[in-house]
């Protein structure tokens, strides 16, 4: 990729305790770029997002948004930074004591302090983005199948027009069709928007329907990022090996060495 990097990261490392969990992550995501991190479990990808988003502060490195060191920022800057992201999360974390218009509107009216009114408009078009009718942001996250939860979450991410939007897992426990729906339903909201993002999972179907670029996360470090397009033929033994879901390969022989 030549385009300049939106999202950079450069060298960056955390540990917990002596497990040491990123070991100097480089990764760089042009503007309104989607960029798929794959990766198995345990391989870091959690833990950088949430570095990314200030939840988790790096032991070293550097983390660049727009060109904007952020690594340390608090408060009111971290705020600001917040305030232009959007995120999906795995398991979708809807409030269940909430009406789901309510959910798709939090952030406006919680963090925006965005009128009641206005903010139930926007929820509701943004329910409609997704394939949802008004009648269902009246109904209750336990109401609904977990494929309009997954949608519901959507809306949400989707509810402020964020420039960066982050996907964790964003196909987890869904059927192969349904898992579809919502993939697609990402790159169309994505494209709508002209978002920056970055999503995480280990789903290659989901990682190719919605990747403009493709990395892999192992054991704390990028060992491939190019176009999705490269990934059947990437040269990288780790990528092959994870794409094609074979026992056989450098991943499972690492494991068989601890």
């Amino acid at each position: 990729m030549n385009a300049p990097g939106y999202i950079v990261l450069q060298n960056v490392r955390k540990s917990f305790g002596t497990k040491l969990v990123l070991d100097g992550v480089n990764l760089s995501v042009p503007k309104g770029r989607s960029l798929v991190v794959i990766g198995g479990s345990g391989t870091g990808k959690s833990v950088m997002i949430k570095c990314i988003l200030g939840l988790l502060r790096p032991d070293t490195g550097s983390i660049l948004i727009g060109g904007e060191e952020t690594v340390r920022l608090k408060g009111a800057e971290r705020g600001r930074v917040l305030a232009r992201t959007g995120m999906l999360f795995q398991g979708s974390a809807l409030f269940d004591s909430l009406p789901v218009w309510q959910n798709v509107a939090f952030g406006l009216m919680q963090g925006k302090r965005m009128e009641r009114q206005q903010a139930r408009k926007i929820a509701i078009a943004k329910l409609a983005q997704v394939g949802l009718s008004a009648e269902v942001g009246q109904l209750y996250p336990a109401e609904l199948s977990g494929g309009m939860q997954k949608r519901v979450a959507l809306a949400r991410a989707i509810a402020a027009d964020p420039e960066i939007i982050f996907f964790d897992e964003p196909t987890t426990g869904l059927d192969p069709i349904m898992a579809d729906v919502i993939n697609g339903l990402i790159v169309d909201c994505v494209k709508r928007l002209g978002a920056t993002t970055i999503s995480i999972t280990h789903d290659m179907a989901s990682a190719r329907k919605i990747a403009d670029d493709i990395a892999m996360i192992h054991k704390g470090r990028i060992l491939w990022q190019g176009p999705a397009a490269r990934i059947d033929n990437s040269g990288n033994a780790h990528v092959e090996q994870f794409i094609h879901g074979s026992a056989k390969g450098p991943i499972q022989m690492e494991v068989l060495k601890g």
